[in-house]
């Protein structure tokens, strides 16, 4: 906002200015820069002053002080630029009649104006500022025509001891320059001599007392301007008052565009105010990411106080509490906001946030004591009138207790009737506001056809973080995600079977959504056949686990059968992929170490068997049994390229795959 100032002062008033919660203050300033929005919008040009330097010289009115002719002019320049903003705003009372009335309150100080144009042009007194300044002018004038004609005649008269034939000017007095040897042809005052010695600068006695007299007249000049300037210097003491009103007008004007100028900047609009603590935010997006920005809808203190956002990271969760708290704060502010119609704001006391980790040596603050000290300092201001952003709660400690601290804070708050929006990773505080009245869950959408995040807010449903197809999309090593996957899946296994919790298989765990197919259309028929394909697959574990029981009561060995995976997966079938809740065509089948490369979106991503759940045999895919899968698998150039290969040599040419395919 201060940049968008063209004056010092009111720049001044833009950086001092700050946030108030009183209703009626609020409304005024957006009243005034939604009419200095419209008036930017109408094509007008505003004229606003510099004020260049008008605060040196309101700083030493009063004083004594007898001003310059440069001073005295941009004082001029200024009052014309107050008796144009008067008349500008008075013909602009339609569009803007508010902000128009202030400049009833600007004097255009006519009189001090004209005496200044009067006396003062480009920087120096004029013949008219008094009768005695122009006849000593007059004078002044008639002595320099002597002189020069006088030095013409003794440069003609001394020309054989000259050293050159030229006229110059020593410590005001003008010389002719003589040679040493010869200085005594030439009677005179010599003012100065040369750097070598060979040439003295020499007053001919012809001239000088026609400059003496010359001397005389200029010094009557500086004595005329002296009364001059003192008497306009003293006539602008007289305006003290009035020019005093005239800087704070200006500079109001100046301050109140600015808002306009950066309301225009991102298309903001006025929102509608409310007398209780709520936030409604339509199409909302944060100002310095311009109109590119997803929009934001946001709703807090309608139907529930706390909002608890989830997603993947990347996703836009901090983003979005930014947003929240930054177009509270610019409403409160008298700022338009980046948002649609039916933006709605209350005002609050306190607006506070804990966003970053905080982390500080100097302050003996690790990440999660920092957090703790927002949080108290949150805790201490909670009440109906506050709005607290918390950004990764849970963050920085052991997950256990730092959820159980998490959940004890939000109740609290909750209690206090606290505006609450904040952002974390844990299913138990998803768990928390899906079950307590008074909050709700949100969720930042994620893509998983692309595996990048939409940045869009839903209201009404948690999310999930997507952390391993986050990583896969950044890049980190297959290996690496294998190895995560199959830790997470151990640990997974194991945190159900310690707390008897019932199923460990995602399969039972997991409750798909069905996404429609990119790489086939599969109709309704196909559906049915792979959901009771899965339910077949059952049934054959559990044969399996009969036969188990009979191999072990005969003698017989059962290592074949606890190593037996159940119905292996075929090169071309359609699988359901859990962590994408998508599906995907089998590449390669299953390792030894039960990892399955899948095609989705033309990319081939390794998954655990047990993260797949058969969708569609292949057999139901594609024609006959001899189809030719690298038409799914391998691009076109491959494939035409590997024929004519087949046929003859052919030099140079090669086709490259991948150590993972």
């Amino acid at each position: 906002m201060a940049a968008f100032a063209v004056s010092p002062a009111g720049r001044a008033l833009a950086e001092s200015h700050e946030p108030t919660d009183e209703l009626r203050r609020v409304a005024a300033l957006l009243k005034e820069t939604e009419e200095a929005a419209a008036l930017l919008a109408s094509g007008a040009s505003v004229p606003l002053s510099a004020m260049e330097g008008i605060d040196p010289f309101m700083a030493l009115l009063g004083k004594g002080r007898i001003y310059t002719e440069s001073e005295l002019e941009q004082l001029s320049v200024w009052l014309a630029s107050v008796s144009q903003m008067k008349k500008y705003m008075d013909n602009k009372r339609h569009i803007a009649p508010t902000i128009a009335a202030y400049a009833d309150s600007m004097h255009e100080c006519r009189d001090l104006r004209e005496e200044l144009v009067r006396c003062i042009r480009f920087g120096r007194l004029t013949d008219q500022a008094s009768p005695y300044l122009a006849d000593i002018r007059r004078h002044i004038y008639a002595a320099e025509q002597r002189i020069e004609k006088k030095m013409e005649q003794t440069l003609t008269k001394y020309r054989s001891a000259l050293q050159e034939q030229l006229v110059t000017k020593r410590r005001g007095r003008l010389v002719i320059q003589v040679k040493r040897e010869l200085r005594k042809q030439v009677p005179g005052t010599v003012w100065d001599e040369s750097a070598s010695g060979q040439t003295l600068f020499v007053e001919p006695a012809d001239v000088a007392e026609l400059q003496l007299e010359l001397q005389q007249l200029l010094a009557d000049e500086e004595r005329e301007r002296t009364v001059i300037l003192s008497g306009l210097s003293e006539l602008a003491e007289g305006y003290a008052h009035e020019l005093s009103q005239n800087v704070e007008a200006m500079a109001s004007f100046d301050f109140i565009m600015a808002r306009g100028k950066l309301g225009c900047e991102y298309g903001g609009i006025s929102p509608r105010l409310s007398e209780n603590p709520v936030i409604r935010i339509v199409n909302g997006r944060h100002p310095l990411l311009g109109e590119k920005a997803v929009p934001l809808n946001a709703e807090l203190g309608y139907g529930y106080k706390q909002l608890i956002i989830t997603g993947p990271n990347t996703g836009g969760k901090t983003v979005a509490l930014k947003t929240i708290g930054l177009l509270a704060l610019m409403v409160q502010s008298g700022l338009l906001v980046p948002a649609e119609a039916g933006t709605e704001f209350g005002l609050f006391r306190h607006i506070m946030a804990d966003l970053g980790d905080g982390q500080s040596l100097e302050q003996s603050l690790s990440t999660f004591s920092s957090h703790l000290t927002a949080v108290k300092a949150m805790l201490d201001a909670a009440g109906p009138r506050s709005l607290f952003l918390l950004d990764e709660l849970a963050a920085g400690t052991d997950p256990s207790e730092g959820i159980a601290l998490s959940v004890a804070v939000l109740e609290t708050l909750l209690e206090s009737g606290t505006l609450t929006a904040a952002s974390t990773h844990f299913n138990e505080i998803k768990a928390y506001a899906a079950r307590t009245p008074g909050c709700m869950n949100a969720r930042m959408t994620f893509d998983p056809e692309t595996l990048r995040p939409l940045y869009a807010m839903e209201t009404g449903e948690a999310g999930e973080s997507h952390a391993f197809a986050i990583a896969r999309r950044i890049g980190l090593p297959l290996a690496v995600m294998n190895r995560a996957e199959r830790w997470y899946e151990s640990a997974r296994r194991r945190n159900a079977a310690e707390s008897g919790s019932g199923p460990v298989n995602d399969a039972e765990s997991i409750e798909p959504t069905p996404v429609p197919m990119s790489e086939v259309e599969a109709p309704a028929a196909d559906m049915s056949s792979a959901e009771s394909g899965g339910e077949g697959a059952c049934e054959r574990n559990g044969s399996a686990a009969k036969r188990r029981h009979s191999d072990k009561g005969s003698g017989k060995s059962d290592a074949k059968a606890v190593k037996r995976p159940g119905e292996p997966f075929e090169k071309g079938d359609a699988v359901w992929i859990y962590p994408l809740r998508r599906s995907g065509i089998v590449f390669r089948p299953a390792d030894e170490r039960g990892d399955v490369i899948v095609q989705v979106e033309g990319r081939k991503l390794t998954f655990n068997r047990k993260r797949l759940k058969p969708y569609i045999k292949r057999e139901k895919l594609y024609p006959g049994s001899d189809y030719d899968m690298d038409i799914v698998f391998d691009t076109k150039e491959n494939r035409k390229l590997r024929k004519m290969m087949s046929r003859k040599y052919m030099e140079g040419a090669s086709i490259v795959t991948p150590p993972e395919q």
